[in-house]
């Protein structure tokens, strides 16, 4: 999951840069065009990681003929040593992570340095954007790690035992403020752990106060369903949780966004 890059044999690996902006979407580009880790290829939140001509959510999930050509024009093997990196501290390399976790790839790792500390800690970097020999790889697709909206309306009917952990701040779980979406609110039986608690000075940390702090709102021996609002910043939520040796966790991409999508789908304040 997340990796300091000291640990890795950076030599033998595949990078992906996945730097992105929610306020300016051409940002994470024009980073990667001025400078990247070398042989590293660029996804995109948009245009990469997610489908954006379907209406399952702001942030709606590719189908898995997409994802596979991502995986095969990038060059991409399962058993590559793959290290994902963006800003650091930010949920777009999780989301790309999260992505090859489902599809198999054993060996992905989101690195918890971001793009300076990366370069600061000699890193090569360079300006040219690589051509990777097209692989042939075929995914191996894990269902157990998604939960699919009729998945979630099950697990508000109480037919599945999951419990649904919100990323989204306080006061957007509890509908008091609600900058983007239509409707405040959470879904109905939803719990709360604010994904920017994941972090420390900007970088990401799994210590054992924050697996007790996690421990406070869901046991690990609970089967646990994250969610935000597109699916984005439950990612890294995501990733913690199984950091912290959760086994039986999963994520529903199409997140609050897609849930109140659905005419008259059940939300609770407070």
């Amino acid at each position: 999951m997340f990796v300091s890059v000291d640990e890795l044999n950076t030599q033998q690996a595949k990078w992906i840069d996945a730097r992105f902006s929610l306020q300016d979407s051409g940002e994470g580009r024009r980073l990667y065009n001025e400078s990247h880790v070398s042989g590293a290829i660029y996804w995109d939140l948009l245009k990469d990681l997610s489908d954006m001509s379907k209406k399952d959510g702001r942030h709606p999930m590719p189908e898995k003929d997409a994802l596979t050509e991502l995986f095969r024009r990038s060059g991409l093997e399962l058993d590559d040593l793959i290290i994902v990196y963006d800003q650091g501290g930010s949920p777009f390399a999780p989301r790309a992570w999260w992505f090859l976790h489902y599809a198999g790839f054993q060996h992905a790792v989101i690195a918890l340095e971001g793009f300076d500390e990366l370069q600061a800690k000699g890193l090569p970097v360079d300006t040219l954007e690589p051509s990777p020999a097209r692989s042939a790889v075929q995914p191996v697709w894990n269902e157990e790690l998604y939960a699919s909206r009729e998945f979630v309306e099950q697990t508000v009917a109480g037919d599945t035992g999951s419990r649904l952990v919100d990323a989204r701040s306080a006061v957007r779980f509890r509908g008091e403020v609600e900058p983007i979406d239509p409707i405040a609110g959470r879904i109905p039986g939803a719990l709360n752990f604010d994904w920017e608690q994941l972090k420390e000075d900007g970088r990401f940390h799994a210590d054992a106060t924050l697996r007790e702090q996690l421990a406070s709102v869901v046991k690990p021996e609970e089967e646990v369903t994250v969610y935000c609002g597109s699916g984005v910043t439950a990612a890294p939520l995501y990733a913690m949780l199984k950091q912290a040796e959760y086994p039986n966790v999963r994520l529903y991409v199409g997140s609050y966004s897609d849930w109140i999508s659905k005419e008259d789908a059940p939300v609770e304040k407070g």
